[in-house]
């Protein structure tokens, strides 16, 4: 097979899988893969931005905002004003959100580091090098 469509046969096999999961979590847990990045990312970084936040996920401020919007409403984050900059908003995570934060089966999470644990580092970093790459070019529009 032509290495270009067997990578992105591969690629699409995990987003769909990773949708999959996703919805199951929100079955199961109440938030979605997504939802659970943002509290894992917010409980381990209390205080961080939106913008932070976004450019660590890799995603639109537009789509944090609507992510973080849900998490609000569930009472799972709130966002505070930054007592230094009353233009800033702060991030944290709620008791509840805390609580979800934690590790627990059947989380893409909990999967992805199961999976890890059977590649050596040095195959890891090729495997992140290279995926970095392709959302990098992506994102860029496939230029």
């Amino acid at each position: 097979m032509d290495p270009v469509l067997d990578f992105l046969r591969l690629l699409w096999s995990i987003e769909h899988s990773l949708q999959r999961t996703s919805k199951s979590m929100h079955a199961v847990l109440g938030v979605t893969g997504p939802q659970r990045l943002v509290l894992l990312i917010v409980g381990r970084a209390p205080g961080i931005s939106p913008g932070e936040l976004a450019r660590i996920v890799r995603l639109h401020p537009s789509t944090i905002t609507g992510v973080l919007q849900r998490l609000e409403r569930k009472k799972l984050l709130v966002r505070n004003q930054d007592p230094r900059d009353s233009r800033r908003v702060r991030l944290h995570t709620l008791g509840r959100g805390r609580a979800l934060a934690r590790r627990t089966a059947g989380t893409v999470e909990a999967a992805v580091a199961d999976a890890l644990k059977e590649i050596p580092a040095g195959d890891l970093r090729s495997a992140r090098t290279v995926l970095a790459t392709i959302a990098t070019a992506l994102e860029a529009g496939g230029r």
